[in-house]
């Protein structure tokens, strides 16, 4: 799908992972195109799903969501109904941001987002590691934000 991307194409998802309220009109004088072709392009690449959805990002720290954890998941049993249980739960969880099946030596990797530690804790305890073939769970605590982003590199 990537290699079928015009170099406009590009331009037109670079600016809308920057800034996705800006309208077609904006994209349009932006990448040197009339409005309605620019808008063809976005709702094809909206329909070819290069273009998932449209979403705000919040400020965490400024919602009161200060902890951000990293947990590696080990699992005492891999056979396919224990992993889709896992995975099943995880997603109920609005606490994990991100789940990742892992190659190496833990199974799952985990992206958590709390308020605090003692939050973290009281998530970890009650519902990470009652899970039926939770075998280990280490946590990483990130210290400081260094770079945070949702834009893809399209070069």
């Amino acid at each position: 799908m990537q290699d079928k991307l015009s170099p406009i194409d590009r331009r037109i998802l670079r600016l809308l992972q920057h800034d996705a309220d800006l309208s077609a009109a904006e994209i349009a004088e932006k990448v040197e195109l009339s409005q309605s072709p620019c808008w063809r392009r976005i709702h094809r690449m909206q329909e070819e799903g290069l273009i998932e959805r449209k979403v705000a990002l919040l400020n965490p720290k400024k919602l009161g969501l200060g902890m951000t954890v990293f947990v590696d998941i080990k699992l005492s049993a891999h056979g396919r109904s224990n992993l889709e249980e896992f995975e099943q739960a995880v997603v109920g969880y609005p606490e994990v941001l991100e789940c990742y099946s892992m190659a190496g030596g833990s199974d799952y990797l985990l992206k958590v987002v709390t308020r605090d530690i003692a939050s973290y804790e009281r998530f970890l305890r009650d519902h990470l590691l009652q899970r039926p073939h939770v075998q280990e769970a280490h946590s990483h605590i990130a210290m400081s934000e260094v770079k945070r982003t949702t834009e893809l590199p399209l070069d």
